[in-house]
């Protein structure tokens, strides 16, 4: 059995649409700010936990080498260079 949509069910399933957004709209308006917070929480915690880390195994002054350079003798060409004409 086939059955037609109404107009008034229409106008119902768009009502429904813009009062969850609305609702949500305004959640969202009281709840972001505890969200962000809690992020930059756990983001300033990993970054003192990485810290830290770091800070635990070096002396003050020491100097280390996380990478060391290319062995490869550097070359100066910049690049090669391409003639153009100037259209009007």
């Amino acid at each position: 059995m086939i059955q037609n949509a109404s107009i008034i069910g229409f106008l119902r399933t768009v009502l429904i649409f813009i009062l969850v957004y609305t609702i949500f709209k305004y959640l969202m308006r009281f709840l972001a700010p505890y969200i962000i917070r809690s992020v930059a929480k756990k983001a300033e915690a990993r970054f003192r936990a990485r810290s830290t880390s770091n800070k635990s195994t070096k002396m003050e002054g020491e100097i280390s080498v996380d990478k060391m350079p290319n062995s490869k003798p550097s070359n100066n060409n910049v690049g090669e260079y391409v003639d153009y004409e100037e259209v009007e």
